[in-house]
């Protein structure tokens, strides 16, 4: 007998791969299993396709029989839907995604450099990718197109098929139902300020920044095992910790489940292999100081306990510990977390809303899709400089030198300084073509850099998109409960434009200063081949 399940809420498809499903509506299922919060199956209609297991009840046969005359009676019970199938959110207990992390003992003994910090129970989500994000506007766990192909081809989901359900993952609808519930203290509170041009986080009273060392190479068990320990010194204390890369992994973890609609910047990329390289720890400690300044500028992150305790507790085993504990047991996150927000007095118009959040959704398609562009034609522009322009003037170089050679058979006396001269011309574009390969590194790898880092970024908010929109169709979906609902659905707002709202004025400083110092860059070197060129130039008038 098919397995049947009743539909608990409307869903309409946005991907393909899925179906449409309606309240009170009797679905049939392929299968019991759960593909990353995912049912496939049949509708009444002859659809098949996925669909929310969130959304729906699963209706089980509990067959008794009773003898009678050698045959049995059957007497079939529904039986209620579970607290986890109706995807309630963190704030009721239904889908916060804590992450294993092992005991306490890991954090000097197994945690490793080449291995996720976490251990995450199949199904559940832990953290988004880290940079650099290879897709055009992917969500937290791939490219759309990649999941549609997926949904095309088989039962087996990718994770985050359709951005919707991290409405219900990140507890937004536990949050719109009223079903959040926490103690919130004092210091606990967000607060959302109306600014100049909309909602914002209020203002942080006490900014601070954060350095980075250069890593050193440390080692462990009578040096069987090696890692690289970075120097954090964050001005509010003036006080140096030593923290490695899984302790950064935590921390990411730790913040992308405690803010859901809050973009927590992406880290360097991980590498199993050649960890120990210049290179590549040069590239990582960029990419922190990156992440690092977009955590200390942030007015909500920068001041969250998780990331304090990071940043100031010290060698003392037992109270990082403590404070590991502490984070990892937090009751204020996915549905708990929007408790925590305080919106101005005056409510905002939804409408008004849903247009600017369409108008963001543009804005990020269309950044991202030319931040590929730029970050491809720079990266070829700086292969061309450190190979072709390189080899090119060495060339010119070397065939400038043979020509002062071949003058040098002459042996005339008033041709000496003249030989001299273009031989020192052939040495002036042989160093010229070092300069040219040698240049990428000071004013096209920066912006590359940064690049990969907002594509970090706009990674995320599609999530955070639509768990605001999610809020909104719950409440076009259930007018007769507008009050409270609505209440809710401002708050989600106000802390999803809040966030835009800081993405776009973190955007046009790093970007402004980031472009500032490639002109800057670009300007010194030209300088310097000018010089060398001028250089060049006067040894023709030496000697004659």
């Amino acid at each position: 007998m098919a397995l049947k399940a009743r539909v608990l809420y409307d869903f309409n498809s946005e991907n393909p791969g899925e179906i449409s499903i309606r309240e009170n509506e009797l679905v049939t299922l392929f299968s019991e299993e759960e593909l990353e919060g995912w049912l496939e199956g049949e509708n009444s209609r002859g659809e098949a396709g996925l669909f929310p297991a969130s959304y729906v009840e699963i209706i089980r046969d509990h067959i008794t029989a009773s003898s009678n005359n050698g045959l049995s009676s059957l007497k079939v019970k529904a039986l209620p839907p579970t607290h986890s199938q109706r995807g309630l959110g963190a704030g009721s207990g239904g889908d916060s995604f804590h992450t294993s992390q092992g005991s306490d003992d890991d954090w000097d003994d197994e945690w490793d450099d080449s291995s996720p910090a976490t251990d995450v129970p199949q199904g559940l989500s832990s953290a988004p990718p880290l940079y650099p994000v290879t897709t055009s506007l992917p969500g937290r766990r791939g490219s759309a197109q990649q999941h549609q192909q997926q949904a095309k081809s088989s039962a087996t989901v990718g994770r985050n098929l359709n951005r919707f359900s991290t409405f219900v993952k990140s507890g937004g609808e536990a949050f719109l139902l009223g079903e959040a519930s926490a103690c919130v203290r004092d210091g606990d509170r967000i607060c959302v300020v109306m600014g100049k041009h909309g909602p914002e986080w209020q203002e942080d009273p006490y900014p601070f920044t954060c350095t980075i060392d250069d890593p050193t190479k440390q080692t462990k068990f009578k040096g069987m095992k090696s890692y690289m320990s970075y120097g954090l010194t964050p001005t509010h204390t003036n006080v140096q910790v030593n923290r490695r890369y899984k302790h950064f992994d935590w921390l990411y973890a730790r913040l992308v489940e405690r803010f859901p609609v809050i973009s927590v910047p992406h880290l360097p990329e991980k590498q199993a292999t050649g960890r120990f390289e210049e290179d590549f720890i040069s590239k990582r400690r960029k990419g922190l100081i990156w992440w690092m300044n977009h955590m200390t500028s942030h007015p909500v992150l920068a001041h969250c306990d998780v990331f304090q305790h990071f940043l100031t507790c010290g060698a003392d085993e037992k109270a990082w510990k403590q404070g590991k504990r502490k984070a990892e047991r937090d009751e204020l996150v996915g549905a708990n977390f929007f408790l925590t927000i305080s919106t101005p007095d005056v409510p905002l118009d939804l409408q008004e809303v849903e247009s600017k959040i369409e108008g963001f959704k543009t804005f990020t398609k269309r950044m991202d899709e030319n931040i590929v562009v730029v970050n491809t034609t720079i990266n070829e522009f700086a292969r061309k400089q450190m190979a072709g322009f390189k080899k090119e003037y060495q060339k010119v170089g070397q065939s400038f030198k043979l020509l002062a050679q071949a003058f040098e058979m002459d042996q005339q006396a008033y041709s000496g300084g003249l030989n001299k001269a273009i031989a020192y011309t052939g040495e002036t574009y042989e160093a010229i073509g070092e300069h040219f390969a040698e240049q990428p590194r000071h004013d096209l790898d920066p912006i590359s850099d940064l690049l990969d880092l907002y594509r970090g970024h706009l990674a995320n908010f599609p999530d955070i998109i639509h768990v605001q929109k999610g809020a909104l169709t719950k409440v076009k979906d259930c007018p007769k409960q507008e009050g409270e609902l609505h209440n809710r659905c401002n708050i989600i707002s106000c802390a999803t434009l809040a966030e835009i709202q800081h993405f776009h004025r973190t955007r046009v400083r790093d970007f402004r200063s980031q472009m500032q110092h490639h002109l800057r860059q670009q300007i010194g070197f030209f300088q310097k081949i000018t010089a060398k060129l001028e250089d060049a130039l006067q040894r023709y008038d030496e000697d004659q």
